[in-house]
């Protein structure tokens, strides 16, 4: 809280304007935005859109990437971090050892401690044509799991072996919400939607040969399924689709309560 913010405050209180118990809340609130000189952390998006700032860590050295840490902790708000590489890993092993890292999906995550565990709402599933494309799907998946969802995974099952797909579907059939993670041709996407009732989210990866142009083939032929339910994130965003699918989710287990 600024000194103004504070004095405004102090005003209030003194004109009879706000009563002694709201100010004392209010002097309780983390400052909306805290300026570590390298980053302005955002300490009230949660509140505006149910998560905490999300840590993209690529550019970012490990010792700024463990200020923004430190930010949240003491917030008392959960932290994920996606593209963390080796160099940071290993800062944030020495500094954090209680937290989570996925090295395949290339994630840090460091929840709040709860004293009863956390209630999962929603239930997505990852899907992903080739092993070559799981690290972009364990992004996906780590991030709807911090979001707060149920998270299955089936991977290598793509179109060149359709069978392989067709054998699972009881397993994603009901599921709320679906992340298909596919590079090369990018046809999963458009198959899968066409099994299922539920939006589908796309993701390509730069996963291919010389023609799939680093991502942008698998990319234009997902923006041109004709099942009618795929939607598309940009190329490698495990972590896009993962949130995006996340909130889908959730607002789908949310409408399903008794009200």
């Amino acid at each position: 809280m600024t000194g103004d913010t504070l004095r405004g405050l102090l005003e209030q209180v003194r004109d009879g304007r706000l009563d002694v118990d709201s100010a004392q809340q209010r002097l309780g609130e983390p400052a909306p935005v805290a300026d570590l000189g390298y980053a302005q952390v955002d300490l009230q998006r949660r509140q505006r859109c149910g998560f905490p700032e999300v840590i993209f860590c690529e550019g970012k050295t490990p010792p700024w990437v463990e200020g923004v840490v430190r930010q949240l902790v003491d917030a008392q708000q959960d932290c994920l971090a996606t593209r963390v590489n080796a160099e940071q890993a290993a800062h944030l092993a020495a500094h954090f050892p209680q937290a989570e890292q996925d090295r395949v999906a290339r994630t840090f995550w460091l929840p709040v401690p709860h004293s009863t565990p956390r209630n999962m709402h929603g239930r997505v599933v990852v899907l992903t044509a080739g092993t070559s494309d799981l690290p972009v799907a364990r992004e996906a998946v780590v991030t709807a799991s911090a979001l707060g969802c149920e998270v299955g995974l089936l991977a290598d099952v793509g179109v060149a072996g359709i069978h392989r797909l067709l054998r699972h579907r009881e397993k994603f059939a009901d599921a709320d919400a679906i992340v298909v993670v596919a590079g090369m041709d990018g046809a999963l996407p458009s198959v899968v939607g066409g099994l299922v009732d539920c939006p589908v989210i796309a993701v390509p990866t730069s996963i291919g040969y010389g023609a799939a142009f680093q991502g942008v083939a698998p990319l234009l032929t997902m923006l041109n399924a004709c099942s009618a339910n795929v939607v598309v994130v940009n190329i490698d965003s495990g972590f896009k689709g993962g949130y995006v699918a996340a909130l889908i989710a959730r607002r789908a287990a949310r409408d399903e309560r008794p009200r």
